[in-house]
C-alpha cells in the first residue's frame, strides 16, 4: 500500500493508469468516494477546493479522511483544490493534506511562476513530502451546469509554456489546458455532447515537462479520451460536476419517495448511492478495469 502521495503516481505512472480525484462537499458525497474506492479497491484522491474547504472546515475535513482511512484498506489521500492564495495553501499543508494545487493561472504568467515558486518553498518547509501542483493555461471556472460550453477548451497550454513554468518552480505536477473545462454545459447533462482532447498536445507537453500531470474539468469527457489522455501522460483526473449532479438526482429521488419524510439519515442514502455509481465507474476506466 502506497504511503506517500508521491509514492502512489510512480506507480500509476509505471502501470499506464491514472487516480481519480474527486471532489467533496459534503459527508454524502465524501462517503461515496470512498465507498467506491473501497469497492473497487483502488487509491483515491479527495479533493476539495476553496469554497468547499469554507463550507465543510479544513480541519474538519482532514480529520474525517484520517479516521476513514483506519476503516478501509485502500489509500485514500486528501487534495487541496484550486487554491488561489499562500494563507490557504499553509492552513491546508498545516491540516495534514497531502498536496495542494496551488491555482495562479488567471495570473500573467511571469506572476505565476514567481507566486508558485514561493508557495512550493514554504509547503516544502512544513512537509517535504507534499506534492504542490501548479496550473498553467484557461479551463475555466466553476464546477457546474452551465448553458454552452466549449467542447474542446480555452487557450490551450504549450509544450514550452510547461518546460519553463516547471523548471522556473519546481513544482511536483502541473494541470495544463489541453481541451479540458471545468463545468458541464446542459447538453452533456443530457448525454448529446462530450468534451474532447488534445491528446498530441498532452504527450508533448508531458516530454517537456517531465512531472506529474493532471487533468482538471474531467466531467463530460468521452471516455476514450480518458483512456487516451492516461496513455499520452495524464496521472490524476479530476471529477467533481458529474458527481455533484449525480448527488442532485440522487437527493430528489429520495425527497420523491415520500414527500413527508425529513429524516436526513433516510434520505440522503439514494445520493450517496447515485455519486458512488459515479466514482466506481470512473474509478474502472482510470484503472484500466472497463
Amino acid at each position: 500500500m502506497a504511503k506517500q502521495l508521491r509514492d502512489l503516481l510512480n506507480d500509476a505512472q509505471a502501470k499506464g493508469t491514472a487516480v481519480g480525484h474527486f471532489n467533496v462537499s459534503d459527508l454524502a458525497i465524501l462517503k461515496a468516494v470512498v465507498g467506491g474506492a473501497r469497492d473497487i479497491k483502488v487509491p483515491v484522491i479527495v479533493g476539495a477546493s476553496e469554497g468547499e474547504r469554507k463550507y465543510l472546515g479544513t480541519r474538519q475535513l482532514a480529520a474525517l479522511v484520517r479516521s476513514l482511512r483506519d476503516e478501509i484498506d485502500v489509500p485514500i489521500f486528501l487534495d487541496a483544490d484550486h487554491t488561489h492564495s499562500l494563507v490557504s495553501a499553509l492552513d491546508a499543508a498545516k491540516a495534514g493534506f497531502d498536496s495542494v494545487v496551488f491555482d495562479l493561472s488567471a495570473l500573467p504568467f511571469e506572476d505565476n511562476i514567481k507566486q508558485t515558486r514561493q508557495a512550493v518553498e514554504a509547503l516544502k518547509g512544513i512537509n517535504p513530502a507534499i506534492i504542490i501542483e501548479g496550473e498553467i493555461g484557461d479551463i475555466g471556472t466553476g464546477s457546474e451546469i452551465h448553458e454552452t460550453a466549449s467542447e474542446s477548451g480555452g487557450v490551450l497550454t504549450t509544450a514550452e509554456e510547461a518546460r519553463h513554468f516547471v523548471q522556473a518552480t519546481g513544482v511536483d505536477a502541473l494541470a495544463p489546458a489541453v481541451g479540458n473545462r471545468h463545468g458541464m454545459s446542459r447538453s452533456m447533462v443530457e448525454g448529446s455532447s462530450r468534451k474532447h482532447l488534445d491528446l498530441a498536445r498532452i504527450a508533448e507537453i508531458k516530454e517537456a515537462a517531465g512531472c506529474f500531470l493532471t487533468l482538471h474539468g474531467g466531467s463530460g469527457t468521452e471516455d476514450k479520451d480518458f483512456v487516451g489522455a492516461i496513455h499520452a501522460g495524464i496521472n490524476v483526473i479530476h471529477v467533481n460536476t458529474e458527481l455533484r449532479v449525480a448527488w442532485r438526482h440522487g437527493l430528489e429521488k429520495g425527497l420523491a419517495a415520500d414527500a413527508s419524510e425529513v429524516v436526513p439519515y433516510k434520505i440522503l442514502p439514494d445520493a450517496v448511492a447515485a455519486v458512488e455509481d459515479v466514482v466506481k465507474s470512473r474509478l474502472r476506466l482510470f484503472s484500466g478495469f472497463a
